[in-house]
């Protein structure tokens, strides 16, 4: 099999090769990606772009077509890839997750590519009061990264893509250990403030719900979706991606981080005002759907991995929120040294270099 990961470069992509290529040794993995956060290693004693056959490097809204050619099935993770980001780049956030990405899905359909499968997100349901939320609940979508996967799930339904099998996995909150780790998510905020400064500091007053998925288990569920048949969900299925039992509020998250790095201190500020993110998930339809490919790397787990992850790195910044660490920062770094413009395109290859 055949398959192309763009956005390989990024948290999820590390992950999922090594996923995929311990699952079939077989497989011929393509990569696509814009290198923004390519140097941003984190304990990795290689590059984990050895374990990609072919790697091409480009801007998603640029994807050429030729790359498709043989491709059985298409991994799209390239994205403007949290809600800071989205808010400072918000017109650049609908170009390239919404736009390039039903391009690219179009591209991949005439191509004669069997499999399509989008990473989409749990965060369109934004405020969520009562129940958990089924596929079939509105959404309420508090953000230009929210609207966007809002966007692009119903434009690839619309979309005359032939025989191409469509899955979007509507991801939990993402957590876990990878080669290059983001700390701008909420459980690895917490280790990471845990190890660096022995203090977590919740800025809500921790009630907000919150699912969690490792990103093992996203890659798990990636495997499932790039063999789904049509008779498995139909020829587009939209759904979420998680564990019922995965449903956190934000306080307990910060008590089980305390409780795997002694000394801990948690600081709940109840006087905060309600935070507008908060919903509770149904993942029904997938636990029905994929029992073979079910989330399986605990609360607990998650968190040790991370620990060890941060430890092996020698992290022991108490300032990391400022760091390159954190994707939006990232990105400003590219702009104040000249290397992107403000479209979020390398300026030459010069100035990336």
């Amino acid at each position: 099999m055949r398959v192309l990961i763009t956005g390989n470069m990024g948290y999820i992509g590390p992950v999922l090769a090594r996923f995929l290529r311990q699952e079939d040794p077989t497989i011929e993995i393509i990569g696509y990606d814009s290198a923004f956060f390519g140097h941003l290693l984190t304990g990795a004693e290689t590059m984990p772009e050895i374990l990609i056959d072919r790697q091409y490097y480009g801007d998603i809204r640029e994807f050429p077509a030729e790359i498709l050619e043989g491709v059985d099935a298409v991994v799209h993770l390239a994205a403007i890839s949290n809600d800071p980001m989205g808010n400072k780049f918000e017109e650049v956030t609908s170009e390239i997750n919404q736009m390039a990405s039903v391009r690219v899905a179009q591209l991949a359909a005439q191509a004669g590519v069997s499999r399509f499968v989008f990473a989409s997100s749990c965060s369109m349901y934004g405020f969520a009061e009562g129940g958990a939320r089924t596929e079939a609940d509105p959404t309420n979508p508090l953000t230009a990264y929210a609207r966007s996967k809002i966007g692009t799930e119903e434009a690839l339904r619309r979309a005359d893509l032939g025989d191409m099998t469509v899955t979007c996995l509507r991801f939990a909150t993402a957590c876990g250990r990878s080669d290059r780790l983001r700390l701008d998510l909420v459980l690895n905020d917490f280790v990471a403030c845990a190890i660096s400064t022995g203090e977590i500091t919740v800025l809500s007053d921790g009630t907000p719900w919150r699912p969690l998925i490792d990103v093992e288990d996203m890659s798990r569920a990636i495997s499932w979706a790039i063999h789904r048949t049509e008779a498995t969900g139909g020829s587009f299925l939209a759904v979420n991606t998680g564990r019922n039992d995965a449903n956190y509020q934000v306080k307990e998250l910060a008590e089980a981080v305390a409780r795997h790095v002694p000394g801990t201190k948690v600081s709940i500020n109840l006087d905060a005002p309600p935070d507008r993110r908060s919903y509770k998930v149904d993942f029904t339809l997938f636990e029905t759907l994929a029992p073979n490919h079910l989330p399986q790397i605990s609360l607990n787990e998650s968190i040790i991995r991370l620990r060890e992850c941060l430890t092996q790195a020698g992290f022991v910044d108490g300032d990391f929120r400022n760091s390159q660490l954190m994707r939006l920062k990232t990105l400003e770094w590219h702009l104040k040294n000249e290397r992107l413009d403000e479209s979020l395109r390398w300026k030459n290859r010069k100035s990336a270099a």
